[in-house]
């Protein structure tokens, strides 16, 4: 880990700048929206527009990245973000917020694409697993360290806009000033995706599901906590919950997968989640509880995603896994795009509840899917199923190519030992 840090600490240092920023508007806008009178399905829409604009971002930024290269595309993005924060508090209007999230998902999907190539590039073969291990711990930290910062700040004012305007943009110097060349920029053809769902139907399903799941729970859950009546440290206290416990339960849950039918793990990861949201519906505006509900809820949310795409790489050919990870990537941002919106909607309806309510009804819709494709086809032996690689659900589809290349890496390198 010590050699990961010396050959990629300007990317990751640039990275973990990018992610308290995204972090911190995130949650700001929830509390701020409140502030200024907004209803709960305005800020539904607001939120929603931060995933179709990475959606978007993720389908346009390979093509830009090709035509004028990755220096300029990272510099353009970036600056825009700058930009758009520092407008939030100038003009406080939904329809005006809403565009400026489409502008702000947009752009940090293209900067994570440029950083992960960059970061990919940087590192060797033998090193990969552990570098993608040391991005995926920025990113958390990068989120709970921006909760702390939404703590001490006045989300009336323009400080907890320009802070992460300013970190944006001192994020530049350490990814641009990297010694590191400019990568190639390649990424493997996607698989269709009536190809994809005959391969995988549960994966399909299951990332549709998932993505509606993080959409809601991140998006939301400053409106969340907010409608619930806790104070402002109480709000980072609760945010902060979701990401330690995607931290804590990711390498048991791995572990878990690789050792017994992966069915049956995605079944039991969303019965807990699942039955957990039903708790918080219930009793869930109690810090305490809630804290406990967000720590399982993100717990099990985080390696379903992981386990999804390990599940459908249980069924490909190795040279195929990498070219499905644009195709569930793309069906897990469509289901994003909608989980604000209908979180909203049912938190009009039941009040703080409603957050909740949406997180169970999604994650035991996987439950019972997951427990009738089991009848359907029969489990593959463990030792011939794909090795589970964590994989963070704000990382683009060069994170994810790189994560499943590496596991195909190992997984021969494992068979040539055997023979």
């Amino acid at each position: 880990m010590r050699q990961v840090l010396a050959s990629s600490s300007a990317l990751l240092l640039g990275m973990l700048l990018l992610m308290i920023g995204n972090g911190l508007q995130g949650s700001v806008l929830g509390v701020r929206g409140g502030l200024e009178g907004f209803s709960t399905f305005a800020l539904s829409i607001v939120m929603s527009g931060y995933f179709l604009g990475f959606l978007g971002g993720s389908q346009i930024t390979p093509h830009l990245i090709r035509r004028v290269g990755h220096v300029r595309v990272f510099a353009a993005l970036a600056s825009f973000i700058s930009a758009a924060l520092i407008i939030f508090p100038t003009l406080t209007d939904p329809i005006v917020w809403t565009l400026l999230r489409i502008v702000l998902g947009f752009c940090f999907s293209g900067v994570y694409v440029t950083a992960e190539s960059w970061l990919n590039n940087a590192t060797t073969n033998e090193m990969r697993g552990k570098t993608l291990s040391a991005y995926m711990m920025v990113q958390m930290v990068g989120m709970v360290i921006a909760q702390g910062i939404l703590s001490l700040g006045d989300p009336s004012g323009y400080v907890l806009f320009i802070v992460p305007s300013v970190l944006v943009s001192i994020s530049f110097a350490p990814i641009l000033l990297s010694v590191s060349p400019t990568p190639p920029f390649e990424t493997s053809k996607s698989m269709t995706l009536r190809r994809l769902f005959q391969v995988s139907p549960l994966g399909c399903v299951g990332m549709f599901l998932m993505g509606g799941v993080f959409a809601a729970q991140l998006g939301m859950s400053s409106v969340y906590a907010i409608q619930a009546g806790f104070s402002l440290p109480e709000v980072s206290i609760f945010i902060a919950g979701i990401f330690i416990g995607a931290v804590i339960f990711q390498i048991p849950i791995g572990w878990i997968s690789d050792r017994m039918d992966r069915r049956l793990v995605i079944l039991g990861a969303a019965a807990v989640g699942g039955v957990a949201c039903v708790v918080g519906s219930i009793v869930g505006t109690h810090l305490y509880v809630a804290v406990g509900v967000a720590v399982v809820a993100g717990g099990m949310a985080t390696p379903l995603y992981s386990l999804l795409i390990a599940h459908t790489n249980d069924y490909l050919d190795p040279d195929d896994m990498a070219g499905s990870s644009g195709g569930l990537i793309f069906i897990n941002g469509v289901g994003a795009v909608g989980g604000p919106v209908v979180a909203g909607w049912l938190m009009g309806v039941f009040g703080p509840a409603g957050y909740w309510v949406i997180q169970a009804v999604l994650m035991l819709s996987i439950v019972g899917y997951a427990a009738w494709r089991m009848t359907r086809r029969a489990a593959i032996p463990v030792d011939e199923t794909a090795a589970y690689v964590a994989v963070m659900p704000s990382s683009t589809l060069v994170a994810s190519e790189v994560a499943q290349e590496w596991a195909i890496e190992q997984a021969e390198e494992e068979a040539e030992d055997a023979a």
